[in-house]
């Protein structure tokens, strides 16, 4: 026996599956931002700049960060995070900030490591964690929300 009504699928804890995907996206993305200022955490802390292709920076040694790219973060997830409130927000955060990190990655990938016009500090790594991110948004926005355009009509 289930109590699970028809009107409540893709819900949990009041909130819709989109909302849950938003914010959790959020939170992670404010974490990152928060983690890039953290020496230990950032190797080469010293090198930090706050923009541009000679912050040497690396997250978890891996990525190439600036105190831009890192403040960039926090606000794309505190936007999403206020923006999952609501059902509509969370798909509208999900899908767009998804396209805007697609953007960034092919902007990130033209432009080149070492060229003055890599004002965020990307490296190759940033650039392709970008695309998969941006993609995985925006199938999540649709995919966590197409029930609930079906249960309106």
């Amino acid at each position: 026996m289930t109590t699970a009504s028809p009107h409540a699928h893709g819900v949990h804890f009041g909130r819709t599956d989109v909302q849950n995907a938003g914010m959790g996206v959020g939170i992670v993305l404010m974490v990152v931002g928060v983690l890039g200022f953290i020496p230990g955490i950032t190797a080469r802390y010293g090198e930090l700049m706050f923009f541009g292709p000679d912050s040497h920076a690396m997250f978890l040694g891996l990525f190439q960060v600036s105190m831009l790219l890192n403040i960039v973060q926090l606000v794309i997830g505190a936007t999403g995070w206020a923006m999952s409130r609501g059902e509509m927000g969370a798909r509208r955060f999900l899908m767009g900030a998804g396209a805007l990190y697609l953007v960034l990655s092919i902007y990130g990938l033209s432009v080149g490591v070492d060229s003055a016009a890599n004002f965020l500090s990307l490296n190759m790594l940033d650039n392709w964690t970008h695309m998969v991110l941006g993609v995985l948004m925006i199938a999540a926005g649709w995919m966590f929300s197409r029930h609930s355009v079906e249960d309106r009509k």
